[in-house]
């Protein structure tokens, strides 16, 4: 399964990835719409970390074994088999967020603008290549097979 990577020495903690991710899940899919109009709706998958002088940029990792599938009590949290995907059923999704509370990284999200639901890096499963990676000036995000 492909995963994002990311080579902090070249994080310059533009958060151009966390702009791309919002546009792409917003209504409008345009960067001024996203950001004028779908405010409400407009969440980050990625996160961009700033320690002193390094950024790096994080979002879900598709763990192998992934806690929040087990916390989930509503069964929303899924793995895809094929893919290896964990993504969140928001149809099912009841607000526990058991999911944020074991997150070993932190990048699950309450959005609470369009219905209590959990929200979660989805690794842009339209597009070849994730948005924040695809739109990553300096290279830092790669998108490469993982290998253990």
């Amino acid at each position: 399964m492909k995963k994002i990577f990311i080579d902090e020495s070249y994080c310059i903690g533009c958060r151009l990835c966390e702009i791309y991710c919002q546009v792409k899940h917003s209504k409008s899919k345009k960067v001024l719409k996203a950001f004028k109009k779908d405010q409400e709706d407009v969440l980050a998958r990625v996160l961009v970390e700033e320690i002193g002088f390094n950024s790096f940029a994080i979002q879900c990792r598709h763990c192998d074994d992934a806690p929040c599938i087990d916390a989930c009590i509503s069964g929303a949290m899924i793995k895809n088999e094929n893919t290896g995907i964990v993504s969140c059923d928001e149809n099912k999704c009841v607000g526990c967020w058991s999911c944020i509370m074991v997150c070993p990284y932190g990048v699950i999200k309450k959005n609470l603008a369009v219905k209590k639901v959990a929200s979660k890096c989805d690794l842009c499963p339209d597009e070849l290549i994730p948005v924040c990676v695809k739109n990553c000036p300096n290279e830092a995000l790669k998108f490469k097979e993982n290998k253990k």
